[in-house]
């Protein structure tokens, strides 16, 4: 995230108002909540994980082992635990 100045984008009485309360400071101005996305909505890549867990899954009930998914996915044998036994 880059800093802005806020007289560049903000009106003067605006501006006027906020350094009553902090001048020369940094303030970090949250986003909406009802604007906000969870991780990874906004690039896709939560479903590309999703879907790359199902395919890991399917390959575990096919017969495949821990140890060879591990070496497919470039995962720790642990990781693919954790994905084969989540609910």
């Amino acid at each position: 995230m880059k800093y802005v100045n806020a007289g560049n984008i903000l009106p003067d009485p605006l501006v006027k108002e906020l350094q009553k309360y902090i001048e020369g400071g940094y303030l970090y101005i949250p986003r909406d909540q009802a604007r906000s996305r969870a991780w990874g909505e906004a690039s896709g890549y939560r479903q590309e994980l999703k879907r790359r867990n199902q395919k890991i899954a399917e390959g575990y009930r096919n017969g495949e082992t821990v140890e060879e998914l591990a070496e497919h996915y470039c995962l720790s044998v642990h990781a693919i635990r954790k994905i084969i036994y989540q609910k």
